[in-house]
């Protein structure tokens, strides 16, 4: 018997198979495009990415008839909602957080309940991103087609309800729509009749791990699934990709390094607020009862990709073909810690700032400067973004003992060990770096009665591969440039918002 993990993220899906003993038996990936009807929106076919997530389970299902699907579950990106009618069919395209419709309703919302009171219900930083402003727009713009939904799914609901379970979600989904009281753990009450949003239009809340059912008897045939597949209610990818990287108790925080690099780490409890919302830092619900996340969140692989681009595009040309270009250059890094300094801000910023109209920036070049200084430079300053909000944590009684990387930048021993000796603490690269499939099908064997709890899980799926431990010289060294760094963008700030 296999578990299935699916995992339905903005620009494709992915489904795998894993054996009880965490093994990866088969893997499958679809890709979709990101729709832009008009300038400012941005959106996908939901009908056609229910599509592609059936062609991946259906090539999934059919590499594993020697070892059937037992249960599943979902990961899922957040938000995005989807329109269903009564009779269960979708009804228009999902509205991604980067379209900017709705964005007015997040002012009017600050406006009428205050930031502060806002977050001691729903701890996000308000924004137009989220779920709520788009279906407010879409009921004071397209009143009739609002009216016609029967209920609007986040994705992990969605993928629940076409495979003919009750549409239900998860508390770490249902957090990102604005509408979720994280203490009561349901729809509060106070925030849809602030905003006139009906209960009954939004599914079910449930915690993470909740068995919805099982496939129908039709969607098994179609998919080539065995009857009687359990479907277990997943949670937000971010969640999954926790869980999938062993994280299971508080103390320790995954760091996914890909286009962004996302740092989340595990506690067990609700901090302070005000501290939390002075340092732009969001809660939210772990997979595992008891258990919440934050997400420090910035640009990472962009700008790595960017120096690649504007400092290498020609050596791509003479590289043989067994030669990666990232590892020749990561070759002409320094040693240790380089004199240059440079602003992260080369796009829109994640938390404490949320800067949208900065620029990046290089201070410290001279002629004798080499290309490699200038790359790990820029490892060593999308790191320090994070410290900021590391410390506001760690003042809360939030401190990771080690972190668990994932994602492409997590290959790179030179970046890993950059993070550990800039941290000061051990950074840790795993076998499996699938962790949101691998997470979305472990809850799906705790559920199922697989395993007896997260650690037997745990220790079935996740197999560390190298630590690097932090370099207490370097470490020393780096505070002192961390010092200089915090002062790089009060000093630009103003040019280079005109620039």
């Amino acid at each position: 018997m296999s578990l299935l993990g699916i995992d339905v993220g903005t620009t494709g899906c992915k489904a795998a198979a894993f054996s009880d003993e965490g093994r990866c038996l088969a893997i499958a990936y679809r890709e979709y495009a990101t729709i832009y009807p008009k300038p400012g929106r941005v959106e996908l076919d939901s009908r056609h990415v229910l599509e592609q997530v059936w062609k991946a389970v259906a090539e999934v299902a059919a590499q594993t008839q020697n070892d059937p699907i037992r249960a599943l579950s979902v990961s899922t990106i957040g938000e995005a909602m989807t329109p269903v009618s009564m009779d269960g069919k979708i009804l228009g395209n999902c509205i991604l957080m980067f379209d900017d419709r709705g964005a007015q309703y997040a002012d009017q919302l600050t406006e009428k309940i205050g930031q502060q009171a806002f977050y001691e219900i729903n701890p996000n930083i308000l924004g137009g991103y989220y779920s709520l402003p788009k279906l407010l727009w879409l009921r004071d713009n397209d009143l009739k087609f609002y009216e016609r939904a029967e209920k609007f799914l986040l994705w992990g609901d969605l993928v629940l309800f076409a495979l003919g379970c009750e549409p239900l979600t998860s508390y770490s989904l249902a957090n990102r729509t604005l509408l979720f009281d994280i203490r009561q753990e349901d729809w509060s009450d106070k925030l849809l009749e602030l905003t006139g949003i009906q209960r009954s239009k939004l599914p079910k809340c449930v915690s993470s791990g909740t068995v919805a059912g099982t496939v129908s008897d039709s969607m098994a045939a179609r998919l080539g699934l065995p009857k009687g597949v359990q479907v277990v209610v997943g949670g937000h990818d971010q969640c999954c990709n926790s869980f999938g990287a062993g994280i299971h108790e508080p103390g320790k925080a995954v760091c996914g390094i890909g286009t962004v690099e996302c740092i989340t780490p595990t506690y067990n409890y609700i901090p302070d607020a005000a501290t939390m919302l002075a340092n732009g830092l969001n809660v939210e619900h772990h997979l595992l009862p008891g258990l919440y996340v934050s997400f420090l969140y910035n640009q990472a692989g962009s700008l790595v990709r960017w120096f690649r681009d504007a400092f290498a595009g020609g050596d791509k040309k003479i590289l043989k073909e067994d030669t990666d270009i990232y590892d020749v250059l990561t070759a002409e890094m320094p040693a240790e810690p380089t004199s240059l300094l440079v602003l992260p801000y080369f796009s829109v910023t994640g938390p404490p700032g949320f800067v949208a109209n900065a620029s990046g920036a290089i201070v410290g070049l001279k002629n004798s400067t080499k290309r490699g200084e200038i790359l790990k430079a820029i490892m060593e300053s999308e790191t320090f973004y994070f410290l900021e909000s590391i410390q506001a944590l760690k003042s809360l009684g939030i401190d990771a003992t080690e972190f668990i990387a994932t994602g492409g930048g997590a290959k790179s021993d030179a970046w890993l060990q950059i993070k550990a000796d800039i941290l000061g603490v051990p950074f840790v690269r795993l076998l499996n770096t699938e962790g949101s499939v691998a997470g979305a099908a472990m809850l799906a064997g705790l559920a199922s009665g697989v395993y007896n709890n997260p650690s037997e899980a745990v220790q079935c799926f996740v197999h560390r591969e190298k630590v690097f431990e932090p370099n207490l010289s370097r470490n020393k060294a780096y505070q002192e440039r961390y010092e200089l760094y915090r002062q790089l963008y009060p000093c630009l700030a103003g040019l280079l918002a005109k620039l």
